[in-house]
Order: structure tokens, then sequence, then C-alpha cells
């Protein structure tokens, strides 16, 4: 079996303390998604405080996840392909660093509905390509019926180790890059 590492990541999807999860959990009441073996836990500390007695959001199962996921940077809603000018300044040097976060939008099922999760971003840039690497990965699987994958540290620590050096040119390589990389994990 191999070994992952203890710290490794993929844009905002990074392994922190043997739990893969989108967003800075280093930041003190930070938000962040954890990817768990059960599915999907959005950590917030506002929804804490609103419910004391439970210690986060809403545990989404993953097979309730369809149609792949979204990952945007800055706005919540910004057009096909953009992202939110402040999501953009939050990697660069100075005052914006580590400022600002991002969503994945998914859609779910029974009931179904569309939901929208804030994860706060890291003071690290993070590299246009590694956010398209990210999100193929995330509809990819989630498209394929192995969204319980992504609650697997070590397969989703494989599948990361293979994509994060990558430097595809363009979607379509992208796209190519994270369907090589899903046969190489399916192969092993």
């Amino acid at each position: 079996m191999t070994q992952v590492e203890t710290r490794t990541s993929l844009g905002p999807l990074e392994l922190a303390d043997g739990r893969w999860v989108v967003g800075d959990i280093g930041r003190p009441k930070g938000r962040w998604v954890e990817f768990r073996p059960d599915g999907l836990f959005q950590h917030d500390p506002e929804k804490r405080a609103e419910r004391e007695e439970e210690t986060g959001g809403p545990l989404i199962p993953w097979s309730r996840v369809m149609t792949g996921m979204n990952l945007t940077m800055g706005a919540k809603y910004p057009a096909r392909g953009s992202h939110g000018f402040g999501g953009l300044l939050g990697g660069l040097p100075g005052p914006w660093r580590g400022r600002g976060g991002g969503y994945l939008h998914m859609t779910l099922r029974h009931p179904y509905e569309n939901w929208v999760v804030r994860f706060d971003r890291h003071p690290r840039h993070y590299r246009g390509m590694e956010l398209v690497l990210l999100q193929e990965l995330l509809t990819q699987v989630v498209q394929t019926d192995r969204a319980r994958l992504l609650g697997d540290p070590e397969w989703l620590g494989r599948v990361v180790a293979r994509l994060a050096p990558q430097r595809p040119r363009g979607l379509r390589a992208a796209e190519r890059a994270v369907t090589a990389a899903l046969a190489a994990e399916a192969e092993e």
C-alpha cells in the first residue's frame, strides 16, 4: 500500500492531518469542506454559532452528489469559465494574500437541490491549471458514479500525486490528464 504524504495539494484541495479538505483549515473561524468516507462535511463557524450542539454544517452523503462539481474562486456565481476578481487577488503577494474564498457547486438528489458550499482560500497562490485539474477530477469522479472514492484518503492521495506535477496546456489536455490519472489508478 502506498503511503500518502502529510502535505499534498491541488489548488485549494489539500491533505491536512490525514484528511482531504478544500479550503484553509488553519484559519481561525475558517470555512472548509472535508471529504469524509461517508460524504462531504462543511465546517462553517456561522453554522456552529446557529446550532451550538452541532460541529458545523450538514454531512452530504456521496450518493446524493450528482452531475459533477464546479469550482469558483471569489464570486459565488461568476460567468462560465471565469472567476471573481477577489478570488484571483487572494493569491497575489501583498495585502490581498490569503483573502477571499471559493465555492463548490453541485446538484444533490433526494430531494433534488443545488448546493453551494463556501471555503476560505489559503495564502498560497493557486495556479489556474490546478483549479482546472481539480474541477475536472471532481466532475469525472462524480459523473462515473465513483464519488465515494473522494472520501478515501489513500486513493485521492495517489490521484492528486499524479495530477499535481502536471502542466497540461488547454482544457482538453487537462481532461485527458485526469482521465489518464484515473485510469492508471484503476489499473493498480
